[in-house]
């Protein structure tokens, strides 16, 4: 008989030390990634050893939170969705207390809203302390559905979900909008460092990222989006770490910089969408306790605290995997040599888990 609770294992390592300063947290922590992509350990943990050969490490800013959740709304024509959205906008602090009735933690921020024909789009957005939220948003987009159809009128059901969110899918209005943590990195790299540590030059990277990253990504229709790889660094810090995987849709909405300073490397990684949480689903897994211990993420702290760390940790991650990458592919040929070398190496090495 199968096994329908069997866990999947993920090869597993820790990479490191990154340091990390900032508006959050400034430490200095390996970080864990669990990927079958072998090669992302050592060429995380080349960009995390340029972090530590700076002054303040990855400077990590988080200038937004919020999770979101968008109802649909059924009006009788036009003008009464514009007049619903209209009372909808103007009783924020008497759905605040709709909101603060069914949840300890989630706080209504804001509202928008959109309406195509008779339709009333309603985008709610939340602060939810240290989960990510997408049931806590779910459960107080819920009861204020039903609020608003108790007392608006000419309005009836749609759908919990509109799609206006947006969860788990690529769109313009999360990179806009924000959905989860935004999370600006800047790092400064001497010259010195570049050509020791990663074989290149500001100005073959600041090149390459114009030219790949957002010319590129135009040409290829990206959505928000110029970066690398985003994703890879994404996938394996969320499946270590317990969180939702399918949140690398719109976490990898990002936008890479890089600039030429006299000969030093400013490079810069921004996560908009950074969506991740310290309690909730996935969080009682043993192995994922042990790495948010480890990471410093169980600390007793304000709710919330422990969500920003770990988001500016993640931000910091990401950096480190895009700088190598593209240090990399300045030079023919080093991404392929790397590859078959790691991965040939990795197929009779011992994985820790």
């Amino acid at each position: 008989m199968t096994d329908t609770h069997a866990i999947a294992g993920i090869p597993m390592q820790w990479v490191g030390p990154v340091r990390v300063s900032g508006n959050v947290a400034t430490t200095e922590t390996q970080v864990p990634l669990a990927t079958y992509e072998s090669p992302l350990w050592p060429s995380v943990g080349r960009g995390a050893k340029v972090s530590m050969l700076a002054d303040q490490g990855i400077v990590a800013t988080l200038v937004d939170e919020r999770m979101t959740r968008s109802v649909l709304l059924d009006a009788t024509d036009a003008n009464t969705a514009y007049t619903a959205a209209r009372a909808i906008g103007s009783r924020i602090e008497e759905l605040r207390e709709v909101v603060r009735g069914c949840s300890r933690f989630a706080e209504l921020i804001g509202i928008r809203h959109e309406i195509t024909g008779h339709l009333l789009f309603v985008r709610f957005e939340f602060s939810t302390g240290d989960a990510a939220g997408h049931n806590m948003a779910t459960l107080a987009s819920d009861a204020l559905l039903g609020h608003l159809l108790r007392t608006v009128p000419g309005i009836s059901y749609g759908s919990i979900s509109g799609n206006y969110c947006t969860d788990k899918k690529a769109t313009a209005i999360n990179g806009l909008l924000g959905r989860g943590k935004n999370v600006v990195t800047e790092l400064l790299v001497p010259r010195a460092v570049l050509e020791a540590r990663l074989h290149t030059t500001a100005a073959k990277i600041a090149e390459l990222n114009l030219r790949k990253n957002l010319l590129g990504t135009l040409l290829a229709g990206g959505i928000r989006s110029a970066n690398a790889h985003y994703a890879n660094m994404l996938l394996g810090f969320y499946l270590a770490t317990g969180q939702d995987a399918a949140n690398i849709v719109e976490g990898s909405q990002g936008v890479t910089t890089a600039e030429d300073r006299d000969g030093d490397l400013y490079f810069s990684c921004t996560l908009p969408n950074l969506i991740v949480g310290t309690v909730g689903n996935g969080k009682s897994l043993a192995f994922v306790e042990t790495n948010l211990t480890r990471l410093g993420c169980r600390a007793d702290r304000a709710p919330g605290e422990n969500a920003r760390r770990l988001a500016v940790i993640a931000a910091a991650t990401v950096l480190c995997g895009e700088l190598s990458l593209l240090a990399a592919q300045t030079n023919p040929g080093e991404l392929m040599r790397a590859h078959v070398q790691l991965e040939r190496d990795n197929k009779t090495a011992k994985v820790g888990v």
